[in-house]
């Protein structure tokens, strides 16, 4: 079976071409060929000596997820539905802005979390992604979108937001980014890639030891009974130490604080009494935060924050000192904005038939 050359990072792709009897410098050359050019035909790569070309159509592929559907948004936003397997597709969004393009990446179909107020955790959970499905979400986006006029590629920031909790698909998390990462690949910046985790304490400390990028913590409430309720993972690994976590991996991390994300539930967690506890429990770590305005979803009892909640809210932090911003809503119209995306999932949890059967 051919090799998908999207599966290996510049360390296992020196290592696949030695076992081929190539020199190092010719892995460095190919990565360059897939990632920086977002080639995939091998006989277009012209400085590889035709014998290796030969070599490559016939034991090696570059093969991303492939594009089920696309919907764009009245603002933009475009977001992809990309088959990867055995009846399962994950959604991969961008949202261009001004000046940047930031590329919501999936790292696993379905979540097994089940955050109380997420769209993605109601579809259950099938498996993790392959290290070639989480960066083929990202050579998928710039090829199709096509370079910007000053001839660069339009992905300018990664977040690992999208389906799934990165840290509990660890190896092939990171393998992706080492890709993001590597000049001779996509030569982002660390403070450009962003990891979000709902605090698996354990591989938090792993990524700080191993590949530091800027981390976005799902918090969404200020004590353990209430975080409970809405982030279940937190009864193995409860906000005390989610927060000495935090300080930990401040001590090797691109950027001097962590970001805080806080999604905005009516009468749930958005009183000033709430704010008030968020201060308290943050105190030690240095911090922003990032409101989020609640996005509905079917079968949802939850509902948005209004404008003067969040505001209110809002002001606690900031008067305290913390930045805070609000999200703003992007690509709600297409089902593409924080917390809706469902993709499709064979569910292995039966999660789906579970909550049928309470339904009923």
């Amino acid at each position: 079976m051919a090799e998908n050359l999207l599966n290996f990072d510049a360390q296992r792709l020196t290592e696949w071409f030695a076992e081929m009897g190539e020199k190092p410098f010719r892995a460095r050359q190919v990565l360059r060929w897939v990632h920086k050019s977002g080639e995939a035909d091998f006989d277009a790569m012209s400085d590889l000596a035709l014998l290796l070309r030969g070599k490559l159509k016939l034991q090696a592929c570059v093969q991303a997820p492939k594009v089920v559907r696309e919907e764009v948004s009245a603002d933009g936003t475009r977001k992809w539905l990309l088959d990867v397997g055995t009846g399962n597709a994950v959604e991969t969004v961008f949202i261009p802005e001004i000046d940047r393009g930031t590329l919501c990446v999936s790292t696993q179909a379905g979540c097994a979390l089940d955050c109380a107020f997420c769209s993605t955790g109601k579809q259950g959970f099938n498996r993790n992604l392959s290290t070639a499905e989480i960066i083929g979400q990202l050579w998928w986006a710039n090829r199709e979108i096509g370079r910007n006029a000053d001839g660069n590629w339009p992905v300018t920031n990664v977040v690992m937001m999208g389906m799934g909790e990165p840290l509990l698909n660890f190896d092939n998390t990171v393998s992706a980014l080492h890709l993001m990462l590597d000049d001779n690949a996509y030569g982002l910046s660390r403070r450009r890639v962003t990891v979000s985790t709902s605090g698996i304490v354990p591989a938090m400390d792993r990524l700080r030891d191993e590949c530091p990028v800027a981390l976005a913590v799902s918090l969404h409430a200020p004590n353990d009974t209430l975080r409970d309720m809405l982030v279940p993972v937190n009864r193995k690994y409860p906000l005390r130490e989610l927060m000495a976590a935090c300080q930990r991996y401040l001590e090797k991390a691109p950027r001097d604080f962590v970001t805080f994300e806080y999604v905005m539930l009516e009468g749930v967690n958005d009183s000033e009494k709430n704010a008030r506890e968020l201060l308290a429990l943050v105190s030690n770590v240095p911090c922003k935060f990032n409101l989020i305005p609640f996005n509905p979803f079917p079968q949802t009892s939850f509902k948005r924050s209004s404008s003067d909640t969040v505001h209110r809210f809002r002001d606690v932090l900031m008067q305290a000192g913390i930045v805070t911003t609000t999200r703003k809503v992007r690509g709600d119209d297409i089902a593409a904005a924080c917390g809706q995306l469902a993709g499709q999932v064979q569910d292995k949890t039966r999660r789906v038939h579970r909550l049928a059967e309470v339904r009923v």
